[in-house]
């Protein structure tokens, strides 16, 4: 994983990436979650997108409603902009390494 930092020097694959990821908003800040500090790290390679989201998700913290809710559109964005469209494989992560998003194309069987 690559930690996210707006002044980092990104190879150009990372580059196209962050580009699109401009467009997915934070729905608590209303701001990109690239301004918005939820984008902890990145992952690309040619076929998978990892990305690491900085908050946790326990269970106790899916009570609370708001911020899960808004946690979960961030995720189905990602999702929607990148799953089967740029890449076959797109996983999401908390801070802790749990997945809380994750998406693999289904491999074709040879004849």
């Amino acid at each position: 994983m690559k930690v996210y930092h707006p002044k980092r020097e990104w190879p150009e694959e990372y580059r196209k990436v962050l580009e699109e990821m401009r467009d997915i908003i934070d729905p608590v800040t209303g701001e990109s979650i690239l301004d918005s500090g939820v984008l902890a790290g990145i992952e690309v390679t040619e076929n998978t997108l990892k990305v690491w989201l900085k908050f946790e998700s326990q269970a106790e913290y899916n009570i609370l409603g708001g911020a899960a809710m808004a946690y979960s559109r961030i995720v189905g964005s990602i999702m929607e902009k990148f799953a089967l469209v740029k890449f076959d494989n797109v996983y999401v992560y908390d801070l802790r390494g749990n997945i809380i998003g994750k998406f693999e194309a289904k491999k074709k069987k040879a004849l």
